[in-house]
């Protein structure tokens, strides 16, 4: 019992200590932060810090990882799925984690400026390699059982993964600097195009990908892309068809 006790304490400490890493890379960046802006807000001894992380590095890689562990749970529960065919398991992969971003919207809207700032150019980066390779070998799982099935025709289903995630990873960051952009101008109109654009070629690459001959990803709307705007700036009314 004891050494259960320890554990939960640990686990607990540790997470805090992720969670004050989480608001100072929104609010400073992660190159600007310092151990010592860990340190201070907790009011921790650098030892303590050093009990859980040998680093500064390493404090990024926990997390990242701690970041995306709920989702990917989420994921591989639509994976191992036995009733699932592979076109319900590839939409409801990419369903669950839009609504995910849905759920999040106004907060996501709210942190984009610093997570694009140059200071958090290394977190960006590590968090995409971190989703390729968490994600891949499940998407990879679907793509085999779509195979099977004979709804994909990929010769390559051990790369899929990769290649979908690096589309729609890309595409994504593309959207979410459209959605930035349309704050120094006024008319929203083509940005709201070129979203609605960008977003219908991801789907389409990644459909060619596979190889798959019905629609598999959503293509959103001008409405759709109007929250996104909304979210991003409430008070300012945008001009859409």
């Amino acid at each position: 019992m004891a050494r259960i006790v320890k554990e939960e304490e640990y686990a607990a400490k540790r997470n805090e200590i992720l969670d004050a890493t989480q608001r100072l890379v929104f609010t400073k960046g992660y190159e600007r932060m310092s151990i010592q802006d860990i340190l201070d807000s907790l009011g921790i001894s650098k030892g303590a810090f050093y009990h859980y992380f040998d680093s500064k590095a390493a404090l990024l890689e926990a997390f990242i990882e701690h970041g995306q562990d709920d989702l990917d749970a989420a994921f591989r529960a639509i994976v191992e799925d036995p009733n699932l065919p592979a076109l319900d398991k590839f939409q409801r992969f990419f369903v669950t984690l839009e609504q995910t971003r849905r759920s999040h919207q106004v907060l996501i809207a709210d942190l984009m400026r610093i997570w694009f700032a140059d200071d958090n150019a290394i977190v960006r980066e590590k968090v995409d390699d971190v989703i390729i390779q968490r994600r891949a070998p499940m998407l990879n799982a679907i793509v085999h059982q779509g195979i099977e099935e004979g709804v994909f025709t990929t010769p390559y289903p051990d790369q899929a993964g990769p290649v979908i995630l690096s589309i729609t990873r890309g595409m994504s960051n593309a959207v979410l600097k459209l959605i930035l952009a349309f704050e120094q101008d006024p008319d929203a109109l083509p940005y709201v195009d070129e979203i609605v654009a960008v977003s219908a070629a991801m789907a389409e690459a990644v459909e060619r990908v596979l190889g798959s001959s019905v629609q598999l990803l959503d293509r959103p709307d001008a409405q759709a892309v109007q929250g996104w705007l909304t979210a991003l700036n409430p008070e300012t009314e945008h001009t859409t068809r």
